[in-house]
């Protein structure tokens, strides 16, 4: 059988007419995949030699690509040729813990996807709030072709070194681009509904000091307050529902008169929302409770949380794409929030 004109990589002529045929694309992995009625993630194994697959995909893979002329993505072999065949997700927290957030998970989930379809690998590091030279350090392993940074902090950005290629989820630099959700917004926009629905007294949970998105996004909440007329009530969050839990507690021992909690972390507003009820308040009829980021277990409370997107997926897509494609993006990318309007406010 001969192979289709469209997957020829060079001037050729056809053997038919002699003509000169243009050049084409080159196949993807995709292509391949699709030729082999096997999945990408299958394909991938089958071509890198790493992962099971069965005989029978394997000779499927191995004749498409063959059929197809296939070599590998151009993004993978520049990562393979010039600093490492994988890239690292590196998660700034206090300690190795912020690696079972589900928010990092979703991101992990995300990168691999978008590395995949270039058979590139992924992996997942810890960066120490107390070291952030180590940042400086895996971002010059040569098994590292690139970095995608999740809660960066300043000092971390500080020791990137300038060849390196690293993209931010979260603040950037100059040369570091910034791929994040637009909390400001988001956070304003479920502070503007608890108020629009009569709530006067509305306590926020927020994240950890040192993420500079909490700052963005308390900003956000105080201007919306003090806009209304209403008292500000700031207690600390870290995105955990054990924090959201006893921040609720703190709450309602302070301010007993509080009618909205608004968690920033839907784990938190989740934690918050259990702790009101098993003290006997009624949600939302006492106290209304809102988060953000609309997470799976959001939808699943009883009642339903309100809150907000935040599409973790592309923004860790766009991430991935920018360090593999070598793609010259903007220095921030800003991705929208969403109001999604349960029965908890």
């Amino acid at each position: 059988m001969s192979r289709p004109h469209t997957w020829k990589r060079f001037h050729h002529k056809s053997r038919h007419t002699g003509a000169v045929v243009g050049k084409r694309r080159d196949a993807t992995l995709d292509d391949v995949a699709h030729l082999a009625g096997v999945s990408v993630a299958t394909a991938s194994r089958v071509l890198s030699g790493r992962g099971p697959a069965s005989k029978a995909a394997r000779q499927r893979v191995a004749s498409a690509a063959t059929e197809l002329d296939y070599v590998p993505h151009a993004a993978a072999r520049a990562l393979a040729t010039r600093s490492g065949t994988r890239l690292a997700v590196v998660v700034g927290g206090p300690t190795a813990h912020v690696l079972n957030d589900p928010y990092v998970g979703r991101v992990l989930a995300a990168t691999a996807e978008a590395a995949a379809a270039r058979e590139v690998g992924v992996s997942l590091h810890w960066q120490p709030l107390h070291d952030p030279a180590e940042l400086g350090r895996l971002a010059e392993n040569r098994g590292i072709g690139g970095v995608i940074l999740v809660n960066p902090t300043e000092p971390a950005l500080a020791v990137v070194p300038k060849s390196a290629r690293v993209a931010a989820i979260g603040i950037g630099t100059r040369d570091i681009p910034s791929f994040e959700v637009d909390n400001r917004t988001g956070t304003a926009r479920v502070v503007e509904h608890l108020l629009a629905g009569g709530r006067r007294r509305v306590a926020m949970v927020t994240g950890p000091s040192w993420l500079p998105c909490t700052g963005r996004a308390v900003t956000a909440y105080l201007r919306a307050v003090d806009e209304a007329g209403a008292p500000p009530r700031l207690v600390p969050g870290d995105f955990t529902a054990a924090r959201g839990e006893a921040a609720a507690a703190e709450i309602m021992a302070r301010w007993p008169d509080t009618d909205a909690v608004f968690a920033l972390g839907d784990l938190s507003a989740l934690g918050a929302l259990d702790a009101l009820r098993r003290a006997g308040v009624d949600v939302p009829g006492d106290v209304a409770v809102a988060g953000f980021d609309d997470i799976a277990f959001a939808a699943l409370s009883r009642p339903g949380l309100t809150t907000t997107t935040n599409p973790v997926e592309d923004i860790a897509a766009g991430a991935a794409t920018a360090v593999l494609d070598r793609r010259r993006s903007s220095p921030l990318t800003f991705y929208p929030s969403t109001l999604v309007l349960r029965e908890s406010a």
